[in-house]
């Protein structure tokens, strides 16, 4: 949660770069999700899961050290996203924090207590708040991912994780990072911006 405006927008009326001055949208996003405070969270995990995502993802508040509601990776969201901000790529953040999982579960869809299935967030949080996610299953890698500075030096396991959501949300993933420091970075692409 932020008060600024985090969408493109948010960069004309922030910075003040005209609209027509841009042209590539990179949307950051973890490979999991994050929540502060209140409010649906249709992939929540509340357990051991959730719990060790937290402590490895160091996911807590940098003020308050308040703890991150933690999730699954959640396409519907992450569609939303893209469709307001006109992201064009995506730079994948904290894969590394998913190295001791034995599966990992990926929201495709939400679906309604009435049986519709929504591919998008909804806009309304009554209804988001009704919606159920629902999963598919991919086997983890239970290794270590840090070292990897070129995609193919990822394990065949988290290659397969990324190249799914980048099948799922529609957008290409375009760097991948796999721990904190600035050299722990594979890019996809040489000159990543198209």
């Amino acid at each position: 949660m932020t008060s600024s405006s985090p969408t493109t927008g948010g960069v004309s009326t922030g910075l003040g770069v005209p609209p027509q001055a841009i042209g590539e949208v990179v949307g950051v996003a973890k490979a999991y999700t994050t929540r502060v405070g209140e409010g649906p969270f249709p992939t929540e995990l509340s357990g051991e899961t959730g719990d060790t995502i937290r402590k490895e993802g160091g996911e807590f508040g940098a003020t308050t050290g308040r703890p991150r509601r933690c999730g699954w990776f959640d396409v519907p969201l992450m569609r939303r996203a893209i469709q307001i901000c006109g992201v064009t790529q995506i730079a994948l953040t904290k894969l590394d924090v998913l190295d001791c999982m034995e599966t990992i579960d990926i929201c495709t869809h939400y679906e309604e207590s009435n049986g519709n299935i929504l591919t998008h967030t909804p806009l309304d949080g009554v209804t988001m708040a009704e919606c159920r996610a629902v999963y598919e299953t991919m086997p983890g890698w239970q290794c270590g991912s840090g070292k990897a500075r070129q995609f193919e030096s990822l394990p065949t396991a988290a290659q397969r994780y990324v190249n799914r959501l980048e099948e799922l949300v529609g957008v290409r993933i375009t760097i991948v990072s796999v721990g904190p420091g600035r050299d722990v970075t594979v890019l996809r692409e040489s000159g990543f911006f198209r």
